[in-house]
């Protein structure tokens, strides 16, 4: 930390040994909180029976979370200088993350946005500083920093217009949240015509990677909570193979995706980096819909579920094919060779037929192990013929 203030200066995209910061990891806490209670929300609506209603608003929830998270890091990405200013004008953003965060639950249950209206108004608010800043500094990024500012600050006037003027049970209160939420997506399309900020790619995979740990330690939980039941003298065969299942789905997801972690992505263009950035959505949300299939899979078995096995298995199930083909979209599609370019989205059909035909989840778990083998193998495959080839 920078005790003194010093001009908000864009970062240099070369810079060697870039790391994640102590406050970017703070941030992440909040995310953590909102990501946890979403969750959380889905998990119990999947298991009273109100699930395919519930999904809609889970959407619309993960959607904002990761939107926050997003508007941070690829600003910090571009123009952290680590002095007390930034980092009270991230902590003003945090603020409002977190009053916004604490209505998570409640809004995913209601979609009524009373309480968090104001946690969203203080994040932006500290974001359109940030922006201002950065305009400030660098004349040479000015008009794409102001652009980020009045799309920032004319996105938040509609959601607040939004918020008075449409009520939850209006019939076009979905249709309208999308919308605004597809001005919210174009500002950054719109903003770095201008010029676009650099970014650090070294950086950026560190930090989308460590969002998607916090997601898969959703799974985690309810992997945790489901051996929980054993000491509480609920032993289950069946609850022991979910969770052993469980277990295997975590690290089969995690192995695919950091498997080649640094070929996320593998240029700096602005459009792969749009694709890859924005696609991320997709993996990031199939996680968390995975560790709430998961625990209604856990319900089921323990009685306190108002759907049946197969239902419950289609939710963890139907989650981990999203999630292959998500890393698919931002990844492998652009890979070399038919292995490493398709076998991901191949098995998420196949997991996709599996589900309909209500197979048991841990047949998901063992196609996800052939997979993570059959990806290794290609990949070892690929690194050892590099060296030749570059002879």
């Amino acid at each position: 930390m920078t005790t003194g203030l010093r001009p908000l200066q864009a970062r240099d995209p070369g810079e060697a040994h870039r790391a994640a910061t102590q406050l970017e990891l703070f941030f992440d806490l909040v995310i953590v909180v909102a990501i946890a209670s979403v969750t959380e929300t889905l998990h119990h609506g999947i298991s009273e029976g109100h699930g395919p209603e519930m999904l809609v608003n889970f959407i619309a929830m993960f959607v904002a979370i990761w939107w926050v998270w997003m508007n941070f890091t690829w600003f910090a990405s571009a123009f952290d200088n680590g002095d007390a200013l930034f980092i009270l004008l991230v902590m003003v953003v945090m603020s409002g993350a977190a009053v916004f965060a604490g209505g998570v639950s409640s809004i995913t249950e209601s979609m009524n946005f009373s309480f968090a209206l104001l946690g969203w108004i203080i994040m932006r608010a500290g974001m359109v500083a940030l922006w201002l800043r950065a305009a400030w500094s660098n004349p040479g990024y000015r008009r794409t920093a102001l652009r980020y500012a009045a799309g920032v600050a004319f996105a938040q006037a509609l959601w607040t217009i939004f918020y008075f003027l449409v009520p939850p049970s209006h019939v076009a209160f979905y249709a309208v949240f999308a919308g605004i939420f597809v001005v919210e997506l174009l500002v950054p399309v719109l903003a770095e015509r201008a010029r676009v900020t650099p970014w650090h790619r070294h950086h950026m995979i560190e930090r989308y990677g460590l969002l998607n740990i916090i997601v898969l330690g959703e799974i985690v939980v309810s992997i945790a909570l489901m051996f929980g039941k054993l000491y509480e003298g609920h032993f289950d065969a069946s609850l022991v193979a979910v969770a052993v299942s469980g277990l295997v789905i975590v690290f089969a997801l995690w192995w695919l995706y950091f498997l080649e972690s640094e070929q996320h992505p593998e240029t700096s263009d602005l459009g792969r980096a749009i694709a890859w950035g924005y696609g991320h959505v997709i993996v990031f949300g199939a996680g968390a819909l995975v560790a709430a299939g998961l625990g209604a899979e856990m319900d089921v078995v323990t009685h306190h579920s108002e759907i049946d096995a197969t239902a419950a298995s289609r939710w963890a199930s139907l989650p981990v094919a999203l999630y292959l083909f998500g890393l698919w979209f931002i990844r492998d599609r652009f890979r070399d060779g038919l292995l490493r370019q398709h076998v991901l989205l191949v098995v998420a059909g196949l997991i996709v037929v599996m589900a309909l035909l209500a197979l048991p989840v841990w047949m998901t778990a063992m196609v996800l192990v052939a997979t993570a083998v059959a990806r290794t193998i290609g990949a070892g495959r690929a690194a050892a013929a590099a060296p030749r080839m570059a002879g």
